[in-house]
């Protein structure tokens, strides 16, 4: 069966293009891992400690910035004073959390068991300890990792929630040089962030809450005059016993209740007070649910027009139903195409794994 896998692999997966370089920087990647153990073996063969810190001390900050931890775990295993470098009066734990280098903090977080509580107490010339250093604001290519101001917003609370987790319960209310508490200081950097995500989420929110209304608007109508008419004796609907009726029924109702939902979760995003803790959950939480109502509503209301073109044409021309039906799938798909991706990624950002997923031990061979 392993032979069988190597040979399919070569055959048939490493032709498609995608995957191909994808294996391609992986070979690349191990390889590079393998002749960064070779030069650190080389390197630690020599006696003066001056020489070694030279040959491993810049390297070392570069793998930090550039946040491979790999590299990282490579040569502090052959060097373990390395992490004690100093570069600008920063150490490693405090240049990795003002870099947004996640997986490096990750790897210091999961391996460095015995020297984490000095790493926890770290401090800079300016008395800021780690949690200061979170609440500054990140580097602009570390903030657009991400797009719309919100989610940046969510991302660097996400930081500051972690960070907060790792320091000392002292450290949360201690003062720098400047009188700042963590929490003073993340506000007065991402002031103008907080802004731009306020109105990112308005001008959202204001848009899909005219969908929502115009949606609304066509259900209650599509309710009220139903297709074919009512009975004039009792008031009820002539197709009523068709099963194309019960489903036109169902699926307006559906559409009129879901945009009515979306319509009042986005009508709260307009009037939330867009505090700085509102970006972590409560805010993408009513966009999530109400970018989901919406999806329900257009896909019910699309199924409930389709029905009432059926109860109308089912006996007479039952082939213009055809080309209805395929047509019924370009606003859907054109909704899932343009709107999904915002979904899954608010989805993915709030409610996944996040940037601080549990990071395994492990050992490069």
């Amino acid at each position: 069966m392993k032979s069988i896998y190597i040979k399919f692999w070569k055959l048939a997966l490493l032709q498609v293009p995608h995957i191909k370089h994808l294996h391609e920087d992986k070979v690349k990647h191990n390889d590079a891992l393998l002749l960064l153990k070779c030069i650190c073996e080389e390197v630690a063969k020599l006696n003066s400690f001056s020489d070694l810190l030279e040959y491993y001390g810049e390297a070392f900050i570069l793998a930090v910035q550039n946040d491979i931890p790999e590299a990282v775990e490579v040569i502090a295993e052959y060097f373990p004073r390395a992490i004690w470098k100093v570069k600008d009066n920063y150490r490693i734990s405090q240049i990795a959390i003002r870099n947004r280098c996640e997986k490096v903090y990750k790897y210091f977080l999961v391996n460095q068991v015995d020297d984490k509580h000095l790493h926890r107490t770290e401090s800079d010339d300016n008395d800021n300890n780690l949690l200061h250093l979170a609440g500054k604001l990140a580097p602009i290519h570390k903030l657009n990792m991400v797009s719309g101001a919100a989610l940046q917003m969510q991302r660097e609370l996400q930081w500051f929630k972690e960070v907060e987790k790792f320091v000392i319960p002292k450290d949360v209310e201690e003062t720098n040089d400047e009188k700042e508490t963590p929490i003073m200081v993340f506000r007065r950097e991402h002031r103008k962030l907080r802004k731009d995500g306020e109105e990112w989420m308005v001008k959202t929110a204001d848009s899909y809450t005219i969908t929502a209304a115009l949606i609304i608007t066509i259900a209650f109508t599509t309710a009220i005059t139903v297709p074919g008419g009512n009975k004039g004796d009792t008031g009820k609907a002539i197709y009523e016993t068709k099963a194309s009726f019960i489903v036109f029924a169902v699926s307006d109702a559906i559409s009129l209740f879901t945009s009515t939902t979306s319509l009042l979760l986005f009508l709260s995003i307009l009037t939330a007070g867009y505090r700085e803790e509102d970006f972590l959950y409560r805010l993408p939480k009513r966009l999530i649910f109400g970018l989901a109502m919406l999806f329900l509503s257009v896909t019910s209301m699309i199924i409930a027009f389709n029905a009432t073109l059926y109860l109308l044409f089912e006996d007479e021309k039952a082939w213009i139903l055809i080309p209805i039906a395929a047509l019924t799938c370009l606003p859907i798909a054109s909704f899932v195409t343009l709107q999904f991706p915002l979904l899954v990624e608010l989805i993915n950002s709030t409610y996944g794994r996040g940037i601080f997923s549990k990071q395994k031990d492990r050992k490069i061979k």
